[in-house]
C-alpha cells in the first residue's frame, strides 16, 4: 500500500484511543477499528504512520503489528493464546543449568537465580532446577499458578508478552519485565546467557549473532509495547 494520507491524528473514542489517517480510522487487517487502551500506545502507533514515506512496510510498524494481533488474533480466542504462552512454564529456561564449565554455571546463578527468586516470592511458588539434559517436572502448583496469571492478562498484555516469551524462551523473564521487576535489557541478557558465554569462549559466529540480534529486537519490541499500555 502506498501512502495516501497527509495527516495522522490520535483521537479519544469509546473503549480507548484510535489513530486517524486524514479522516479514516486506522483499521486492522481484519477491518476492525484499531482501538488501543492508552494514549501513549496510540501516539506511538501514530508516529509509525507519520514516518511512512512512500510505501507501507509492516516491519517498520511494530507497535501497529502487536496492536493488530491483540485485536484480530488474541481477543477472539484469548484462552487458547494464553495457554500457548503459559506452556513455557513446564520447560522454564532458567531451570536447566550447566554444571560445566564452572564459568557458565556461575553466570547462570548470577543472572537466573534472582529472576527465579522473584517469581517464587511474587507468585508464592517453587521451581525444580536440574543440571541434567532430561526434562524435569515442575510442581503442579507452579504450572497452575503461572497459567492462571497469564490467563488473567488482557489481549494487549498478551500481545506484548508473546514476542518476549517466544524469543527469550522464558516465561519468568517476560513476567518479571511485565511487573517491573527487571529492566528489559537485563531480562534479554539473561535469556541470551549461553550464547554470550559461547562467544566469549570461542569467538563470534556472524550467523548466530544476526539471529540473536533479530530475536532481541522482537523481545524489546514486546517490552516497549507493554510499557506503553
Amino acid at each position: 500500500m502506498k501512502r495516501f494520507w497527509k495527516a495522522v491524528e490520535v483521537e479519544r473514542v469509546e473503549g480507548g484511543w484510535t489513530v486517524r489517517l486524514d479522516e479514516r480510522v486506522l483499521k486492522t487487517p481484519a477491518q476492525q477499528d484499531l482501538v488501543v487502551p492508552s494514549e501513549a500506545l496510540a501516539q506511538a502507533i501514530a508516529a509509525e504512520w507519520r514516518a511512512v514515506e512512500d510505501k507501507v512496510d509492516p516491519r517498520a510498524l511494530p507497535m501497529t503489528g502487536l496492536a493488530n494481533a491483540a485485536i484480530d488474533r488474541i481477543a477472539p480466542d484469548k484462552e487458547r493464546f494464553a495457554a500457548e504462552l503459559s506452556a513455557y512454564a513446564a520447560n522454564e529456561l532458567f531451570c536447566y543449568r550447566a554444571d560445566y564449565p564452572r564459568s557458565l554455571a556461575e553466570r547462570e546463578e548470577a543472572e537466573w537465580d534472582p529472576l527465579l527468586d522473584w517469581a517464587r516470592d511474587h507468585y508464592e511458588i517453587d521451581f525444580v532446577t536440574t543440571a541434567r539434559v532430561m526434562h524435569v517436572e515442575q510442581p503442579p502448583e507452579t504450572i497452575a499458578t503461572l497459567a492462571a496469571a497469564v490467563a488473567n492478562e488482557d489481549p494487549f498484555v498478551l500481545a506484548g508478552l508473546s514476542p518476549m516469551v517466544r524469543n527469550g524462551g522464558s516465561l519468568v523473564a517476560a513476567l518479571a519485565v511485565r511487573h517491573g521487576a527487571v529492566a528489559p535489557p537485563a531480562a534479554w541478557a539473561a535469556t541470551d546467557c549461553h550464547r554470550r558465554h559461547q562467544v566469549e569462549q570461542w569467538g563470534d559466529d556472524p550467523e548466530g549473532e544476526r539471529a540473536s540480534a533479530a530475536r532481541r529486537v522482537d523481545f524489546m519490541t514486546g517490552a516497549r509495547f507493554l510499557e506503553l499500555l
